[in-house]
């Protein structure tokens, strides 16, 4: 097989992309209102070319009453005017494109905003109207149909609150998240259609992909079973005529040579690898790396793993150390346990934040070194350490509806710093920003790490730009103490990273390309520190 040439390259660029996750909310304010904005995402595209990534994914930044951090979407073909406004939309993917990076968006196809016109409608039209059909009405159950239809659990974590709602009428709606996210119903070819429609109409304005929000929640069980009745297959959760749904998304996406990344959280490889056919989704985010803990042979199993689940379809794994949802790695490094489990969030947690950087470092070059495409979150280049909000600024659902049992994902939500003289850290010149930034966030400053050759700042930049030496070729593991992962690639580079107790020589190599932290003394490898090196 011969070489792939560059115009197969520009179309397979996904397949070992850096991609930048944008919470718009928290990136940068361009007005100066105390909330992130497209025109301070445009500010900062020279930011992020410098950096070299080669794709934004955006959490959503369509019209949304923000009940749910904008995954409530009123409107898909407009953006929240906390935002900007559709024009700037379109000004920001041409901008970033003609500096070499493309535009992910964040569709939701599981719900939509009880704002949204076609739930408005449907709770005007009453019940056993056409309206309804589009969404999940039920009678309740009881004498009196007082009881929810079935004992459906929520979807976020520690909630024990109810997943139907009743409605003066007498109707019940389902809704997986809050009230304020009613579930539409994909058995209707209308939502099936507006769907299509909306992928079409972000594609048209240049997007690259779409990154596609709780992928395997669409289809229900028609008759809505008790999960105490313990129906196979599962009512709600990765059915099976969810992949007719995505093999027409992928014919769309094909019309305009555009990708899809599904976040599948699904414990069956073999379920999980169906979602990447070659006739369905490009990519699916992977958890299993994501959520594992900082032991090296869980770490060696979980990429063993997600490579096999990958290799059956052909599709390229994605490689992913935290997220707008999940606690940020410089922490969760620190912590005793450094796994992530939503079921064990807790306030006050402790954590040793050196400790968690030295790790975040060194997991840094091995995510980087890894075959597929690697997604960073904002701030993980900085170093971010999740932030304690205090509770009276909370905003995340997770929390309230948890009774204050979780703490939420609004610790690792909080604006970044882009200036550490400026006023809130460079986020916003004039109003306080949306979360509060904890007093130490301008020691974690762009600008500061732009001057430090040391920075985690200065790492990102370097490893991202000298990645290409791995090549395209599989993994193949080396030999290697107990508790030290490395590995080869086909470009003739190795990756090192030592999780053993002490310092470790080096395997043979003519040159150290980069190391997450210095050599000891005698030209070891120290602990919780990973090494590049040309073979």
């Amino acid at each position: 097989m011969g070489q792939p040439t560059p115009a197969q390259k520009d179309r397979d660029w996904w397949r070992s992309a850096v991609i930048y996750q944008v919470y718009v909310r928290s990136f940068a304010d361009g007005d100066g209102d105390g909330t992130g904005d497209l025109a301070g995402v445009r500010s900062r595209l020279p930011y992020l070319a410098e950096l070299g990534v080669d794709a934004l994914w955006f959490n959503p930044w369509y019209l949304s009453p923000m009940k749910d951090g904008g995954y409530d979407v009123a409107d898909y073909r407009a953006v929240d005017p906390a935002f900007g406004t559709l024009a700037e939309a379109e000004k920001l993917i041409a901008e970033a494109r003609e500096l070499g990076i493309r535009t992910i968006v964040d569709i939701v196809p599981n719900h939509v905003s009880d704002q949204h016109p076609w739930f408005r409608a449907a709770l005007a039209a009453g019940p056993g109207s056409p309206e309804r059909e589009l969404f999940h009405f039920r009678s309740g159950r009881g004498d009196n149909g007082e009881l929810p239809p079935n004992d459906w659990p929520s979807q976020f974590v520690g909630s024990t609150e109810p997943v139907w709602t009743r409605l003066p009428d007498g109707d019940w709606y389902l809704h997986l998240f809050t009230p304020e996210q009613p579930d539409l119903n994909w058995a209707h070819p209308a939502v099936r259609q507006e769907h299509e429609d909306i992928l079409r109409f972000w594609f048209e304005r240049g997007v690259a992909g779409v990154r596609i929000d709780s992928a395997a929640l669409l289809a229900k069980d028609p008759e809505l079973p008790d999960l105490a009745s313990r129906p196979e297959p599962h009512p709600f959760v990765d059915r099976d005529e969810l992949h007719d749904i995505y093999r027409s998304w992928r014919r769309v996406a094909d019309e305009y040579g555009a990708v899809f990344v599904g976040e599948v959280w699904l414990p069956d490889a073999e379920r999980f690898a169906r979602y990447l056919r070659p006739d369905e989704l490009h990519t699916a985010f992977n958890f299993s790396f994501l959520s594992c803990p900082w032991e090296p042979g869980r770490l060696r199993t979980a990429i063993d793993t997600t490579l096999a689940e990958h290799a059956p379809v052909g599709a390229p794994a994605t490689w992913v150390l935290c997220n707008h949802d999940i606690t940020r790695t410089v922490t969760r490094y620190g912590r005793e346990d450094t796994g992530f489990d939503f079921a064990t969030k807790t306030f006050g947690t402790p954590t040793d934040p050196v400790l968690g950087t030295r790790r975040a470092r060194a997991a840094a070059l091995l995510s980087l070194a890894l075959p597929g495409a690697v997604y960073l979150y904002q701030g993980e280049e900085l170093g971010l350490p999740e932030a304690e909000i205090p509770v009276d600024r909370i905003q995340d659902p997770m929390y309230f509806r948890s009774q204050g049992a979780d703490p939420g994902r609004d610790g690792c939500r909080v604006p970044l710093p882009w200036a550490a003289g400026l006023p809130h850290a460079g986020f916003g010149a004039q109003q306080e920003p949306w979360l509060p930034q904890p007093a130490d966030w301008p020691s974690y400053a762009v600008d500061r790490q732009q001057r430090d050759p040391g920075s985690m700042l200065a790492l990102y930049r370097e490893a991202i730009a000298i990645r290409p030496v791995f090549g395209d070729g599989p993994l193949t593991w080396l030999p290697a103490p107990d508790g030290v992962l490395a590995f080869a690639r086909g470009g003739g580079a190795v990756c090192v990273v030592n999780l053993a107790p002490g310092p470790v020589d080096l395997p043979p190599h003519s040159r150290l390309l980069l190391g997450s932290g210095p050599l000891d003394d005698t030209g070891r490898l120290p602990q919780d520190t990973a090494a590049w090196l040309q073979a």
